[in-house]
């Protein structure tokens, strides 16, 4: 009935039908139709009062599509209503169940209450106990040019989506209720400038998803290209827009998944993003030549820092020249001078892993030869009439004067694409950076072919411009039988944008904190508008906002984007080659890199999260509310995030910031980072640190039962598919397993990452499994099933299971014993195996074999971990002075005096303390340390003199006492 497999759906019950000549209804009102067994379709009723029409259109039992008009002829329920560009699916099977008598309509899952003198409409979800009032809709001004609806806010109490738009207050948090979402500029879509962000991106996706308590909740979109005003500061909530008509789609379900799913089918979800698009991309304004682009690369390989792409903004074509009809803005051909020879040198840097996107705007320079040739072809946009010149921009020349492209027209967008696209596809670039794409610079009065019917004026295009462009490339790729996928990064859009397969960047944000907390928000409400793939400008592109040290700034910036941007691309307005924006060279080094090296860590997880948003419309990365909507600490949250399910992030967007409190939901949550188990009723866990072991970690978590494939990386990786620099394959299939006594399940994904294959099902699935027992923990690594090319057909498997708090005595797999390994160095030798690797992990492997068969491994856990008591004498301190511990294993803080363990002055001046989960069967070495309590910083007080103390670890239990003294 649907493209969506979990789309909710009610069982059939008895079916009315009507022919449709008695649906529409005279001055608001009919007899009762009879109900009569019959197959079921969209169902249409018309409303009437006076000169005012309503339509209310049945798709399905749970989504209803409305057009209001306070004059016209009335369509009618024949015929579809119509839809703008926005929607994809129209072929809705129609409602399983349907009744309608005088103005109640109602489905299994809705009643909608018409008051046929008002044209209002209460909508009812009644598959609640007791039914429960969603809304009552009714039109106002319909007779106005500035006309919409009036949306009561029964007993919804916060709201998200609506699109991109910064929020100022320099906050992570904030939903819609008490705010007015206004209109970019005149028409809509626009780069805003604020003095917290800068110039940023105000995107209308006028899509908005209301929740109340108990799982009160529904999703409203309204299907207008005009611009739009949403007030949410009173009761009722109100919209504005311009058009004749006012369409709208109401959405009802059991919770926002559900109704995100709704909407996901019906404007579209996103294809997979090359698998590339996961990695580092390294972006700034601009690269002069190939030569500043191979040693800004060559800087991030000596630092040992993988990276996937690069991103080349206007100077590939140069001779952008402000103010000027002679300006090359619009040409899509190199600057031979400055980039020579493309093909060849991106053949090259796509054999050392990494990919090339160039950027381009919409405009062309007035005496470009594409000019003439578009113009003479009537594909650019008109100055005011149908027979009329090109329009000729001059209101902002930065980049020169000239014409527009009428992407209203699919004849324009497909002679752009194979005139003058094409041949970067033939050489190998990897997408396409669409800039510019409000539009943000238009003649007022302007003529297009248009979208809406008999409509051609800007205001009826404006707000869809960066969609139909976006679209052009796609139906371009597909007419041209291309296989790769393209990844599209756009500045504007609409919303079903993100079904051409574009990601977007919020602007020309500014290099502030204030811009980096209100980023976060921003994101929010943008993966609740659909779009899953959404990034900002590390570090920010105005850097002379900046309002912060630099550093701190960049690191906290590149920590918060590695685990939630797609693109990851720093990028900056670097035009005097004085800045630095690539993580080797501005801020804490050692940070960027860690905080990298997790993300292409997780990269199995989150491309399977990308195939699932592709098959189901799940969010990539949703705000809390998305899965715990009824806990109130995070309706407004977005300072913490979740990535797929299964793992919460907390960002941190502030000067000095040292550690910072998490909300944990209810549930067992368990530190990624140190591994302790947290069982929470849903409440806050106060100043969890942010640097360990010397570096900047945001605070991570793992809900009990998660399933994280992941990759293996080292300072050899290069790229995310694997290229390394030593050519060793590492092709072993790695997860990470959080024990728990509630089973769970995981389906990796894999395919090319590369071209289109995947949606004729040239993709793998491997289904992973846990669940424990009687103090056993199994963990399942599934057949697998499918293949693609190059996929590997036997492989290594590992699991590395975080346990509850114990150490394995055995571990089997297939139910033959596995040998143990005292220490990693032996395991790592070895071709299967398994070792207590300390910190509550258990890390066992199998040897290479095929993927057609199923490795189930039985971890016999109960066996005690391993404790010392440290002790440090003659350690006198003076105020704000403490004594730690500091060792070369991670739950000593590998050697950082800021991740080190405080002991407590037992017997002053000995201090002493318990330290757990240590590796068992290892030699570690340690040492005592002064430091200052407060701060956590980098560098100790004092450092107890001559060689280090060390302790050898018993198998497990107590290692008793190990002392050092300064």
């Amino acid at each position: 009935m649907n493209i969506l497999p979990l789309r909710r759906r009610v069982a059939s019950v008895a079916i009315a039908a009507v022919a449709a000549a008695s649906l529409t209804a005279i001055s608001g009102w009919a007899d009762a139709e009879p109900t009569a067994a019959a197959p079921m379709g969209v169902q249409r009723a018309q409303f009437t009062s006076g000169s005012s029409y309503l339509v209310v259109e049945v798709l399905d039992d749970d989504l209803v599509h409305f057009e209001l008009a306070g004059a016209g002829t009335a369509p009618g329920t024949t015929n579809p209503l119509f839809t703008t560009p926005q929607v994809a699916k129209t072929d809705y099977a129609g409602p399983n169940t349907y009744t309608r008598s005088g103005g109640t309509i109602e489905t299994a899952g809705l009643r909608l209450e018409v008051d046929t003198s008002t044209l209002c409409v209460t909508s009812t979800d009644i598959t609640r106990t007791p039914d429960l009032v969603l809304q009552t809709t009714c039109p106002v001004d319909l007779t106005q040019a500035w006309k919409g609806l009036n949306i009561t806010k029964s007993s919804m109490e916060n709201a998200y989506g609506l699109g991109q738009q910064f929020f100022t207050g320099a906050s992570a948090d904030g939903d819609w209720v008490g705010r007015v979402r206004s209109p970019g500029g005149t028409y809509g879509n626009a780069m805003v400038y604020d003095a917290e962000n800068g110039p940023v991106g105000n995107t209308q996706i006028p899509v908005l998803f209301a929740v109340g308590d108990d799982n009160a909740n529904y999703g409203l979109f309204v299907d207008q290209l005009y611009k739009q005003e949403w007030n949410l500061t009173g009761d009722p909530w109100t919209m504005r827009t311009w058009g004749d008509q006012v369409r709208w789609y109401l959405m009802s379900g059991p919770d926002l998944p559900d109704l995100r799913k709704d909407y996901m089918e019906l404007t579209g979800t996103p294809p997979v993003p090359p698998k590339k698009a996961f990695g580092l991309w390294v972006s700034e304004f601009g690269y002069d030549d190939w030569s500043e682009l191979d040693s800004t690369l060559a800087g991030l390989r000596a630092a040992d820092f993988p990276v996937d792409g690069a991103m080349l903004d206007v100077q590939w074509f140069g001779g952008v020249t402000a103010d000027s009809d002679d300006t090359r803005m619009g040409t899509l051909d190199w600057d031979a001078t400055k980039f020579p020879n493309p093909a060849a040198k991106i053949a090259s840097l796509k054999a050392d892993g990494v990919g090339i996107i160039p950027i381009e705007e919409s405009y062309v320079g007035k005496n470009l030869p594409e000019h003439a040739d578009m113009a003479a072809d009537g594909y650019l946009v008109r100055a005011g009439c149908s027979t009329c010149a090109p329009a000729y921009l001059t209101g902002n020349p930065w980049w020169g004067k000239g014409g527009m492209i009428d992407w209203t027209q699919p004849a324009a967008g497909a002679a752009w694409h194979d005139e003058q696209r094409q041949h970067l596809v033939d050489e190998g670039v990897m997408g396409h950076w669409l800039d510019l794409g409000e539009p943000e610079m238009y003649d007022a009065n302007d003529w297009t072919a248009g979208i809406l019917p008999g409509k051609h004026a800007h205001a009826e295009y404006h707000n869809a411009y960066n969609l139909l462009w976006a679209q052009s490339i796609a139906d371009g790729y597909e007419r041209n039988d291309e296989t790769a996928r393209p990844f599209l990064l756009s500045r504007a859009a609409a919303g079903g944008i993100q079904r051409f397969g574009t990601a977007m960047w919020s602007a020309d944000i500014g290099s502030t904190m204030k811009a980096l907390a209100s980023q976060q928000n921003t994101q929010m409400h943008m993966s609740m508008s659909g779009i899953d793939y959404y990034g900002s400008d590390v570090g920010g592109f105005r850097r002379e906002m900046l309002d912060a040290d630099a550093d701190e700034l960049y690191t906290q910036w590149f920590a918060d984007s590695a685990w939630f941007d797609t693109p990851l691309r720093p990028h900056t307005e670097n035009l005097c080659n004085c800045l630095e924006t690539t993580p080797d060279a501005i801020g804490d080094v050692a940070s960027n890199r860690a905080n990298l090296v997790r993300r292409y860590e997780n990269a199995p997880y989150t491309y399977s999260l990308a195939h699932r948003a592709n098959l189901y419309g799940e969010p990539v990365a949703p705000p809390l509310v998305y899965y715990y909507q009824n806990d109130d600490n995070v309706r407004e949250m977005g300072h913490q995030k979740m990535l797929g399910r299964d793992l919460m992030v907390a960002i941190v967007a502030g000067s000095g910031e040292r550690e910072r409190d998490v909300h944990l939901p209810a549930g067992e949550w368990i530190d990624i980072h140190t591994n302790e188990r947290i069982v929470s009723t849903g409440q806050w866990i106060a100043d969890v640190p942010l640097w360990r072991n010397g570096v900047f970690t945001l605070p991570a978590y793992a809900r009990a039962g998660a399933i994280i494939p992941q990759a293996f990386v080292d300072a050899e990786t290069k790229d995310i598919t694997g290229l390394r620099a030593d050519a060793v394959v590492h092709d072993e299939q790695i997860t990470t397993v959080y024990a728990s006594d509630t089973a769970s399940t995981f389906t990796l994904y894999e395919d090319d990452g590369a071209s289109t294959a995947y949606e004729s099902g040239a993709v793998r699935t491997t289904p992973i499994s846990q669940s424990m027992s009687g103090g056993v923990a199994t963990v399942t690594v599934g057949a697998a099933s499918g293949t693609y090319a190059g996929a590997p057909s036997s492989r290594p498997t590992v699991v590395k299971l975080v346990t509850d708090g114990t150490q394995a005595a055995s571990v089997t797999l297939g139910g033959s014993t596995l040998t143990e390994y005292a220490n990693k160095a032996a395991f790592d030798a070895a071709s299967s195996g398994w070792y207590n690797a300390g910190g509550s992990t258990v890390i066992a492997k199998a040897a290479s074999s095929s993927v057609a068969s199923d490795k189930t491994f039985a971890f016999t856990l109960g066996e005690e971990a391993v404790w010392a008591t440290f002790a440090c004498e003659f350690a006198t301190t003076t105020f704000g002075q403490s004594v730690y511990v500091v060792g070369n294993i991670p739950q000593l803080g590998n050697w950082s005096p800021a991740s080190a363990i405080k002991l407590t002055p037992s017997a002053y001046p000995t201090w002493t303390g318990v330290i757990g989960d240590l590796p068992p069967s290892s030699a570690i070495e340690w040492k005592c340390i002064k430091r200052q309590e407060a701060g956590n910083p980098n560098t100790a007080d004092a450092w107890e003199p001559g060689g280090n103390n060390v302790l050898n670890t018993p198998p497990y239990g107590s290692a008793g006492i190990t002392t050092g003294a300064f």
